[in-house]
């Protein structure tokens, strides 16, 4: 071996070590042994234009040499093995300079058609600090558009897989400090302990590492494409020093949502205080890892009911023991409206029509109220939704609820239409229906920062939410929500919801329910009527309060 190490393909395994004076390699060796080259440069395949499907002989010599290149820390060699030049040479070349990767095994697995995973055994070193970092990805080979070319498809995920687009990988010292997160009780709440707390977590310590003390360590982290957005630790190789954080979180309440979530993919779950607002558990299960629980805008369908009878109530057009039709049909700005299946409840009063999630008693009463912006009013005066102003702790979404006419208002009147919600919103409008009163929803303490917490105009007439709470009972007891809610004792209420959506072959299931002073809503992605899938997950909650 010379000063300048040389590149090496050994048995499959593709060797880096970083040494004093740059990114050093071993010879390549090829499969049919010494190949004769001087460095990274020799790994280049020289592939022929061609056209129609990559074949698999082509994707496994392009992805030998992309890999051998980035082992060999050549960043250009590597890019120009791929569709997107600029963003892989930044990509790899950052790999040492900017993660700070040190040495890397790099052993490709078994090829599929044109897809070719690989393992990666690196070490990360900052400031004398070493650690191992192990991860599988893959890459895929496809036809360049314009050269005709086998090119690997670049991806962020190929060097890391939880990279995503204008993601990076980043090592040094972090600008916030750790935070060592307690729940109400002052049991410590970690992302291992708490799986889908993860974000949450990085986004208070984003927020408020700095401003409740501690000191940075090093660590290996993603950065995010948008600036507001909460780094993502992957490995910590020097521990900082964290302070202790205070939330409203519940450590079993928030241990029951997450074994709730794990039952269904793609859905999410927040519980909150009734008299207070606080957030006692937010706990999702998605692939993208996305907060819907907190951040997500869909559309809540019946659930919404809740807002839409506080209104008609409220405005004298219906009451819980009056007359509500429920046909099986209803029209309204040129559109038919029916109830699932078609179902009908003749003489049925307003209660009961809610109880079992009759649409079109809610939408027979759009002429009487002769206003279109009654729902939206409700919604921002009484029930603090679509303020644009709630200042929970971390991000999250209002709830909005858009001033409209004709058919897109019945459909409103339902939950359908341009409303949209996500968990937090809709357990929130349950606490309030519950209270009688808007309490915005909190995650930490405001007094931490001096933020400003949303007010709503006035507080719920008090007739009007006795018969609400009366109407959720019966639906808890007898109607829609009867079975989901049947192992949840004592004091509750509740309503089902499930919403359609465009392209989904089954709908959005919602579910939302109160059980003392704990109100709970949840949401699964195309998971069907509310009381299958999200009912359950609100149950085991409530149940853990």
């Amino acid at each position: 071996m010379n000063g300048a190490a040389k590149g090496a393909i050994v048995g499959g395994v593709f060797l880096a070590m970083v040494g004093g004076a740059g990114y050093g390699v071993y010879t390549l060796v090829g499969d049919g042994g010494h190949d004769g080259g001087n460095g990274a440069g020799d790994t280049a395949v020289k592939a022929e234009k061609g056209s129609g499907p990559v074949t698999d002989k082509e994707a496994a010599q392009t992805a030998k040499a992309f890999l051998a290149a980035w082992a060999a820390g050549d960043a250009q060699a590597a890019a120009e093995l791929t569709n997107n030049v600029q963003a892989a040479q930044s990509a790899v070349a950052d790999y040492r300079a900017k993660a700070y990767v040190s040495k890397a095994v790099i052993t490709p697995g078994t090829q599929t058609g044109t897809t070719i995973p690989f393992a990666v055994a690196a070490e990360v070193t900052y400031q004398g600090a070493t650690k191992p970092l192990a991860y599988e990805s893959k890459l895929t080979v496809v036809r360049g558009l314009t050269s005709g070319k086998p090119l690997v498809d670049w991806q962020p995920s190929v060097i890391h897989p939880q990279l995503q687009k204008d993601e990076k990988l980043r090592a040094g010292a972090p600008a916030a400090p750790p935070v060592k997160a307690v729940d109400r009780n002052g049991e410590e709440l970690s992302a291992e302990k708490y799986p889908s707390l993860r974000p949450v977590l990085d986004q208070l310590r984003q927020t408020y590492g700095g401003k409740v003390g501690g000191k940075p360590g090093a660590e290996l982290w993603i950065e995010p494409a948008a600036q507001d957005a909460p780094k993502r630790t992957l490995l910590t190789l020097v521990e900082g020093e964290p302070s202790t954080l205070k939330t409203y979180l519940d450590a079993k309440v928030q241990a029951a949502a997450e074994k709730a979530v794990a039952k269904y993919p793609e859905s999410s779950v927040v519980a909150v205080q009734t008299g207070n607002g606080h957030v006692l558990a937010v706990a999702n299960n998605r692939k993208d890892g996305f907060n819907a629980a907190m951040e997500g805008r869909r559309a809540p369908g019946s659930t919404m009911k809740v807002v839409t009878a506080a209104m008609l109530i409220d405005r004298g057009k219906a009451a819980a023991d009056k007359p509500a039709e429920c046909t099986k049909e209803a029209s309204w700005g040129g559109r038919a409206f029916h109830n699932l299946n078609n179902f009908e409840l003749p003489g049925a009063n307003f209660a009961t029509s809610f109880a079992k999630s009759c649409n079109t008693a809610f939408i027979k009463q759009i002429d009487d109220v002769d206003d279109d912006s009654a729902l939206a009013k409700e919604a921002r005066e009484v029930f603090g939704l679509g303020l644009d102003n709630w200042k929970t702790g971390i991000r999250s979404t209002d709830g909005q609820v858009p001033e409209a006419k004709g058919a897109e208002a019945a459909a409103e009147y339902i939950g359908q239409g341009r409303i949209t919600m996500n968990p937090l919103n809709v357990a929130s409008f349950t606490a309030t229906a519950r209270s009688g009163a808007f309490h915005q929803p909190l995650l930490v303490p405001p007094e931490l920062d001096g933020r400003p917490i949303a007010q709503a105009a006035r507080q719920m007439k008090p007739s009007v939410q006795q018969q609400l709470v009366r109407m959720m009972k019966l639906t808890a007891t007898s109607g829609t929500a009867a079975q989901a809610m049947s192992s949840v004792g004592g004091d509750k209420g509740a309503k089902t919801g499930s919403a359609e959506v465009d392209g989904a072959g089954s709908p959005d299931s919602w579910f939302t329910g109160y059980s003392g002073d704990v109100a709970a809503a949840a949401m699964v992605e195309a998971g069907g009527h509310g009381g299958d899938a999200a009912g359950p997950l609100v149950a085991a909650v409530l149940n853990a309060s």
